[in-house]
């Protein structure tokens, strides 16, 4: 099957049935006392993936993350670094690092010696050490700021000098908890892009746990998609967002119109789903969503125009009232109540100064979207 969208590199090796995971999970539980944090999950990760657990609160990401750096032990089930178990060997022995929001950093310690302070431990010679924080301090672009202290740093930069360290020991695996939690947004975004590029330059497997859709969108080859310590969906980016498995993960992530209704006709791939919106909805692929079946249709807000007249030959109109509106200088969000109550958001591009067709608060409005604008949900 063709993936869905465009993909960032020429990588996919989960497409690939030979491919062995770099990271398994193997139904793994986690509890503490009466609560299941995580619940006979299973998942694989593979070698120089950027990989992201997203979720919301208690869903299970930050114990997946701690368990694979060995702050904690699963109840069940085992995990596995490359082939080996990692139950029993501790944080300290294990070829990963962990990088926190806090970002850790000595404060009585320069830039240079925070990111040398792993490969002391390691009792590397001093010329390599040398050699090395040069290296990790040029990637990050901190070259000047070497003999500073991380109080004379900004965010981002001490952020960059959080990264260096973790990355300056070569782990096999860098694990990121909420890494740029702490940024604003211009720089958070700034960021993000520096993230990507230095995970690709150095090759290694990078695993994060956010809860920010959009930063999770941005920078994964693939996204798990976790609610109370189950995986709801594993796939890129654009398949989850394009294709979401449930009403849940449709829900999640990004703004989403469900309309619910019932399969009253099957033609082939196609389908007609009667009670959506007050109105009858023509889709071109249903699944297997057979007739008779309770689903939902689901269709993204950029999916859906919005004019004053009935669109000409569209397979699938309602007409309702402007509830609501908000210009936010790109697009222009409106909101559409329908006859039988239902509000559906619908954004369009503002690519002129000028529209030809203008809308505002109380007029009648007509939403239209493709018979191949979103997709059928069965769960």
């Amino acid at each position: 099957m063709k993936s869905l969208g465009s993909i960032r590199r020429d990588f996919t090796p989960w497409s690939d049935p030979s491919a062995k995971p770099y990271i398994a999970f193997e139904n793994v539980t986690k509890t503490f006392g009466d609560f299941t944090a995580v619940d006979d999950l299973s998942l694989s990760i593979y070698e120089r993936e950027f990989f992201a657990l997203l979720g919301g609160s208690g869903s299970g990401k930050s114990t997946l993350l701690r368990m694979l750096a060995g702050f904690d032990e699963p109840t069940k089930g085992r995990i596995l670094l490359d082939g080996q178990d990692l139950r029993g060997i501790p944080p300290y022995r294990r070829p990963l690092n962990m990088m926190f929001q806090s970002y850790a950093l000595f404060p009585h310690m320069t830039v240079e010696t925070n990111v040398a302070f792993g490969l002391k431990q390691e009792r590397m010679p001093k010329a390599d050490i040398d050699a090395r924080v040069r290296e990790m301090l040029k990637l990050v672009k901190l070259e000047q700021f070497a003999k500073r202290k991380p109080h004379q740093l900004s965010g981002g930069q001490r952020q960059r000098v959080a990264l260096a360290r973790s990355v300056a020991k070569r782990p096999k695996v860098l694990l990121l908890d909420e890494p740029l939690g702490a940024l604003d947004k211009k720089l958070r975004e700034e960021t993000q892009f520096e993230l990507m590029d230095l995970q690709q330059s150095l090759g290694l497997t990078f695993v994060i746990v956010t809860h920010d859709q959009e930063e999770a969108m941005t920078m994964a080859d693939r996204i798990a998609i976790l609610e109370k310590g189950q995986v709801m969906q594993v796939a890129t980016p654009a398949e989850i967002y394009e294709a979401p498995a449930s009403r849940f993960v449709a829900n999640f992530v990004g703004n989403v119109n469900m309309f619910e209704g019932k399969v009253v006709a099957r033609e082939a791939n196609a389908a007609r789903i009667a009670g959506a919106g007050g109105a009858e909805i023509f889709v071109e692929n249903a699944g297997d969503a057979a007739a008779g079946n309770a689903v939902a249709f689901a269709v993204r807000p950029e999916k859906i125009k919005v004019s004053s007249r009935r669109p000409e030959g569209a397979a699938n109109a309602m007409e309702g009232e402007v509830w609501d509106l908000a210009y936010l200088g790109d697009m222009t969000v409106y909101h559409v109540k329908l006859p039988d109550g239902q509000v559906v958001k619908a954004s369009a591009l503002n690519s002129s100064r000028l529209t030809d067709d203008p809308l505002t608060w109380n007029d009648r409005a007509w939403i239209s979207f493709r018979p191949d604008a979103g997709v059928v949900l069965t769960r």
